[in-house]
């Protein structure tokens, strides 16, 4: 690899195991120089092909730009990683630095006349070729991608869409910043023993081992992490701390003050337009849309109204179930945001004859991974070894070889699963390396998937097993669908690798996995109590799977409610006050004053902290709309393991990639495509007529 000499080669030239990145050679002053010597590098073989005086052909032209820029993935991917799971002041101080820089980098690539004539001669003659589905499929998302980088429009024109990518990316990365910022700053510390008053053991264990790690040893921290917040907001009975503690998780980024990210929201919104417009669409949803399942922001708006009826109906129901329980308790309080996890915790107990606390020792850290792990065994053949000595980019990082049926090596799957304060909220996967086939410049041939999960539980004391809530369990068998996706990827190309597909598609294969955690046999297998090894008793078993649907029209207009600010953020046709605009979507659907909006806008990082969901957020329903329909396929068999769906689940959904259409796979695999009803059946709520006949 060309520049090693300028910056620390274990950046680009990994010799871990099985190729691992040797993390524990990386400090974070190496980033800087290899960022800039990777740029340089990238942007000569970019050269070099647009300059190519041969013909375009596919090989010279669309294979080379598959493989150009190796140097610059690695180092990103290692930047990324531990900017998001690990950061500090210098990492931070980079991010600022390098996310304009990396937007100006690709903006130039975007503008290239001469790359972009090579191309779109490609693609105008794409019938003469010969190409299979996979190369049409990349040629077409390079061709496309092109046009909407601006390579379309006038110099002019396009110096502008550069600036305003590159303001985007520093907005971008602004944000996310500021959100984190909010959550390290806030900690609610508490010493006396009412203070503590319904709080169960796992929940005070998590809270004294936050309060250790801010030097408080002997307290117990309410941090902003959802491991500990929502707990405590569901068993709390101090009603004036349930209070303080959910104002300041509903505030990030809504604090005034350098961290503050309402002016953020607004310059972001302006400049997505502007993009918008530039590129010949009416507004950013159009743009976004262009080339998704959904197509239309219409269709988005239909299907995310028509399930808000359903849900707001169902959340009144709720929200005077608990009204009563309050009123049976002789106090006289409204029903308020921070008053409903507590007391639908209490419903369900009363309603269903268990607790999350009686249910929580059932579920451990260690046997949930070890069902993630059997399931994707009883699917897709597959199985985890355990690396204990590879070195990690932290100390709680997990590292597991991923093997087929004859031992054959098809990834490397990290989990990273504990709370710290460098680490941003939620969970997510991400990959190091993308699975591919070709070869690379250095002789390589073909490249093995490195993925990794990150999840934010409450780390347990030390000796003690980490427990989750049934929420957690489900969140670790999200990430690790998507990280299947990745990991059983077998595609020829790395642009239409593993989750490489459009984005409301690509939450199929991670909220369909959710389904297996409550299929029975794995349930009594790997929900065992960690004191006594005992397996959940049948009868609580029964009631958790009874209570599936319990308080859905919370969680639903929770989310619905999200996406519709989402997408009426990114449909209008002139930038209004975004507090505003939330304020006035939320009025018009009727929002109740008990709930709130699942990611208010000043910490709404699905669609700020960068472009992966904006006017996107409701990909979520729209893979729910076919992850329920594809679990029904198996649910149909009589058999949740049945060998003949799962194969034709992992060649149609998990490992093509986006080198087919995703209608086209959905399809293959269950032959024809869903309507809403199965997801409202899971839902609890009842099916609607609209769309009982038409297609997600």
């Amino acid at each position: 690899m060309s520049g090693l000499s300028s910056f620390n080669p274990a950046l680009v030239e990994w010799t871990g195991h099985q190729g691992l990145p040797r993390f524990d050679k990386v400090s974070d002053a190496d980033f800087a120089p290899a960022f800039e010597a990777a740029l340089a590098s990238h942007e000569a073989e970019i050269d070099t092909i647009a300059d190519n005086p041969a013909p375009p052909t596919f090989a010279n032209t669309i294979i080379a730009l598959e493989i150009a820029g190796d140097e610059l993935s690695r180092v990103s991917s290692l930047f990324w990683n531990r900017a998001g799971a690990h950061t500090n002041d210098a990492i931070q101080a980079l991010e600022r630095e390098i996310a304009p820089k990396m937007s100006r980098h690709y903006s130039k690539i975007g503008m290239n006349a001469a790359l972009f004539g090579r191309i779109d001669a490609l693609w105008q003659k794409r019938e003469g070729f010969g190409l299979t589905l996979e190369e049409t499929r990349v040629l077409e998302r390079h061709w496309k991608g092109f046009v909407k980088s601006g390579a379309k429009l006038p110099k002019p024109e396009q110096e502008r869409l550069a600036k305003i990518n590159e303001n985007l990316a520093s907005l971008g990365a602004r944000f996310g910043q500021n959100v984190l910022a909010d959550e390290k700053s806030w900690a609610l510390l508490l010493t006396d023993s009412g203070d503590l008053a319904g709080l169960p053991g796992f929940l005070r264990e998590a809270m004294a081992a936050a309060a250790r790690e801010r030097g408080e040893d002997g307290k117990y921290a309410v941090t902003l992490s959802r491991s500990i917040i929502e707990p405590f907001l569901t068993f709390s009975e101090r009603r004036d701390l349930r209070e303080q503690a959910f104002k300041a998780w509903v505030a990030r980024g809504e604090n005034g003050g350098e961290t503050d990210n309402r002016e953020a929201i607004q310059q972001t919104l302006a400049l997505r337009l502007e993009k918008a417009k530039l590129l010949g669409y009416q507004n950013y949803a159009e743009l976004k849309l262009d080339n998704t399942m959904a197509k239309t922001p219409d269709a988005v708006n239909n299907l995310l109204k028509t399930v808000w009826g359903k849900a707001v109906v169902r959340a009144g129901e709720e929200q005077a179930d608990i009204a009563e329980l309050i009123a049976e308790e002789g106090r006289n309080h409204e029903v308020m945001p921070w008053d409903w996890r507590h007391y639908a915790e209490k419903i369900r107990t009363r309603k269903f004859d268990f607790s999350e606390a009686e249910l929580k020792p059932y579920l451990q850290l260690e046997k949930i991974i070890a069902a993630c792990f059997d399931v994707a065994g009883r699917l897709f053949g597959i199985h985890a070894v355990e690396i204990k000595d590879a070195p990690a980019y932290h100390p709680d990082v997990r590292s597991f070889e991923i093997r087929d049926r004859s031992n054959k090596l098809v990834a490397m799957f990290l989990g990273d699963y504990f709370a710290r304060s460098s680490k941003r909220s939620g969970a997510w996967m991400s990959s190091f390396q993308s699975q591919h086939k070709l070869t690379l410049k250095n002789g390589t041939v073909g490249e093995l998937p490195i993925i990794y999960n990150v999840c934010n539980f409450a780390k347990p004391a030390q000796g003690k097993p980490a427990l989750l809530s049934l929420d957690d369990a489900r969140t670790l068998f999200h990430e690790f669908g998507h990280a299947l996706h990745g990991m059983l990827s077998n595609v020829t190309y790395p642009s239409v690798a593993g989750t490489g597909v459009s984005r409301d598609f690509v939450e199929l294969p991670s909220q369909l996995y959710e389904h297996w955690l409550t299929v029975p046999a794995i349930l009594k297998q790997y929900a065992v109590h960690y004191q006594t090894g005992e397996p959940m008793p049948q009868a609580l078993l029964d009631k958790v799977l009874a209570a599936r649907s319990f308080n859905s029209g919370f969680n639903t207009v929770e989310f619905t409610s999200s996406a519709l600010v989402d997408m009426a953020f990114h449909t209008r046709s002139a930038v209004e006050d975004p507090m505003a605009v939330q304020a006035e979507v939320l009025a018009e659907i009727g929002m109740p004053k008990a709930i709130v909006m699942r990611h208010a806008t000043p910490h709404f990082q699905h669609i700020f902290a960068g472009d992966g969901y904006s006017a996107g957020y409701y990909s979520y329903m729209w893979s729910e709309v076919l992850d329920a329909d594809a679990f029904a396929a198996f649910e149909e068999t009589g058999d949740a393991f049945e060998p003949e769906m799962a194969a034709k689940l992992k060649a149609n959904i998990y490992s093509v990639g986006g080198s087919v259409d995703p209608e086209d796979a959905y399809k293959a695999f269950r032959g024809k495509l869903p309507s809403p009803d199965a997801m409202l059946r899971k839902k609890g709520l009842s099916t609607f007529e609209e769309l009982s006949g038409g297609d997600a």
